[in-house]
């Protein structure tokens, strides 16, 4: 049982759809190891909703709960252009920060943050979920299992047909597509790709279906030497959506959903031995013949996104308090927030 001394006191600026919806509901679940002692947000309705569910402090003002010497670690979930400057500023009050995605919404910002966190010794990382969304991690399983053979291609496709038309799709707020789904499927392509660094391809619209001046059509493709082509897709304008997932190997493939996947493979020891043959087929027909395969299945539909969020914060809670080395690393994330910055390059909006 974790004592209360060991509790991380949380301070979280924003109380929007990431800073409610996600951040207090997953640290509530967690009390042995998070306690939330504070909240900043100009609504005071947001401020009263606060005080009277979780006891908590209120302010209307971030450096004032900044300097709250009870905040260990500030989550930073406000609108998208607001987090740079208040992750430098939490951590110069020398608190440890998680940001919500997109971590920044630049390079340059995202640079500031990290040498701000070099210069106070103080904790830096984001809100990156997805690494922990059971899909992924069991197809990483899957992948790194060799079963597979070799990757030759890996398809993410977040598709929607859906009209949108809030502070998400104005680039003035940071939104857009590329910061709103981009920052979760390219920081998993990337995962996937290992640390080799990719060459970029980029294609980006708005469409009517966005009442802002952001995109909200994107397709990335990432190719480096010796790595699988990963092939991204995150749009609203997709009226028959695709699997979300397919990867293809030299000894077999897998595809599916957020919550169910299916894959199968060959043993290529067991097939029999073939050689190539420059004389016409007896038939006129196509080489074919019955390979023998194994397919397996796995459901994660019993797992929901606030599972993500709490595997991230029981590994923060492991670093803050235990001393384990931190798990998603500010310098991670830059090399996601380095690829939207090349898509913005090879694709002004």
């Amino acid at each position: 049982m974790t004592g209360k001394s060991d509790v991380v006191r949380v301070g979280i600026a924003g109380l929007g759809r990431s800073g409610w919806g996600l951040h207090v509901n997953t640290l509530e679940a967690i009390p042995d190891e998070y306690r939330i002692v504070a909240v900043c947000d100009p609504d005071p309705n947001r401020q009263a909703e606060a005080q009277a569910r979780l006891g908590c402090r209120a302010y209307t003002d971030f450096g004032a709960m900044f300097a709250d010497d009870d905040v260990d670690l500030v989550v930073v979930a406000t609108p998208s252009h607001l987090h740079a400057q208040l992750a430098i500023e939490a951590m110069r009050a020398g608190k440890s920060v998680i940001v919500e995605k997109p971590f920044a919404t630049n390079l340059r910002d995202a640079d500031r943050m990290l040498a701000a966190a070099r210069e106070t010794g103080c904790l830096l990382t984001g809100s990156q979920d997805q690494r922990y969304a059971p899909d992924f991690l069991k197809v990483r399983e899957v992948i790194e299992s060799g079963r597979l053979g070799r990757i030759v291609l890996v398809r993410i496709a977040w598709h929607w047909f859906r009209r949108r038309w809030d502070w998400q799709t104005l680039k003035e707020f940071g939104g857009g597509s590329l910061n709103n789904d981009g920052s979760h499927v390219i920081d998993q392509a990337l995962v996937l790709l290992g640390n080799v660094e990719p060459e970029v391809f980029c294609q980006m619209e708005r469409t009517p279906l966005s009442f802002g001046d952001a995109e909200d059509h994107v397709k990335v493709i990432l190719r480096a030497p010796g790595a699988p082509l990963i092939d991204l897709e995150f749009t609203n304008a997709c009226a028959y959506p695709q699997d979300i997932w397919l990867v293809m190997g030299t000894q077999g493939g897998l595809t599916g959903s957020h919550t169910h996947l299916r894959w199968k493979s060959i043993d290529p020891r067991i097939l029999p031995a073939r050689q190539v043959s420059r004389e016409p087929t007896p038939d006129r027909s196509y080489n074919r013949e019955e390979l023998p395969w194994v397919e397996e299945t796995c459901d994660v539909s019993k797992e929901g996104h606030r599972t993500n969020n709490q595997r991230l914060y029981h590994g923060l809670y492991a670093t803050l308090r235990r001393g384990a080395p931190l798990a998603i690393t500010p310098e991670s994330i830059r090399r996601q927030i380095a690829v939207l910055e090349k898509c913005r390059e090879l694709c002004p909006i």
